[in-house]
């Protein structure tokens, strides 16, 4: 736990150098923080989705995860409990986008492979190396969220514990079935989830990311199944 403890600091800590990065800006350079947040997040989210090499696997992942998530109502859910960390921890922010940088930073920084390969190896091997370079990105990319999008950021820090946390905690009966497959699609597809972010954030179109969360878990299931239904592996 030691190494995600360390990983959810140095959101805490990029999130509040963002912080004043932003109060010593003035307002005409919001734009300007937004679309470089916008665009460094589309390169990451499009570097990761070319991971995925089984597209149909990909594609049906992400159309029944959106339709899951719709039905579920999950964004509504998480930014819900945004304002209730707002209310709860900061009554005085004013910027009102707190619930959506928690979303937002919260689908960047537990996506991915290095998340999921990080937390095993920690779990399994005491090996941190890999969630401690995490750390080091993640504090860098929280410097730039936390600018655009304010404190909401910094909250990130606690789905990076509980989801970071359960995986070494689990890592030990989890890990047999995350093999390389699995994680490459996996990565390619929370590559697609952070591309909807660096939309949002470009103001190109305001899409629901959470509602596709699901489309993580469609994934771990059609991974599993590749050997029993050999079309999916195309």
């Amino acid at each position: 736990m030691l190494a995600t403890v360390v990983n959810a600091l140095s959101i805490v800590v990029g999130s509040f150098l963002g912080l004043l990065i932003k109060k010593g800006l003035p307002k005409r350079y919001e734009h300007a923080i937004f679309a470089a947040a916008g665009v460094v997040t589309l390169v990451l989210g499009m570097k990761m989705a070319f991971a995925a090499t089984h597209i149909l696997a990909f594609a049906l992942a992400i159309i029944l995860g959106g339709l899951a998530g719709t039905l579920l109502d999950i964004e509504g859910a998480m930014l819900r409990l945004g304002e209730i960390l707002k209310n709860r921890f900061a009554k005085n922010d004013k910027d009102g986008n707190f619930a959506y940088g928690f979303l937002s930073a919260s689908v960047l920084f537990c996506s991915g492979a290095m998340a999921i390969l990080g937390s095993f190896r920690a779990g399994t091997e005491g090996d941190y190396s890999l969630l401690f370079t995490k750390s080091v990105l993640d504090g860098f990319l929280s410097i730039l969220f936390a600018s655009a999008m304010g404190i909401g950021v910094a909250f990130a820090a606690l789905s990076v514990l509980v989801y970071q946390g359960a995986l070494t905690l689990l890592s030990v009966w989890v890990k047999p079935y995350v093999t390389t497959v699995m994680l490459n699609e996996l990565t390619g597809v929370g590559g697609a989830l952070i591309i909807m972010i660096g939309i949002g954030l470009l103001d190109l179109r305001k899409m629901k990311t959470g509602d596709f969360l699901p489309a993580l878990l469609a994934t771990v299931g059609f991974v599993l199944v590749m050997p029993y239904v050999p079309f999916l592996a195309k």
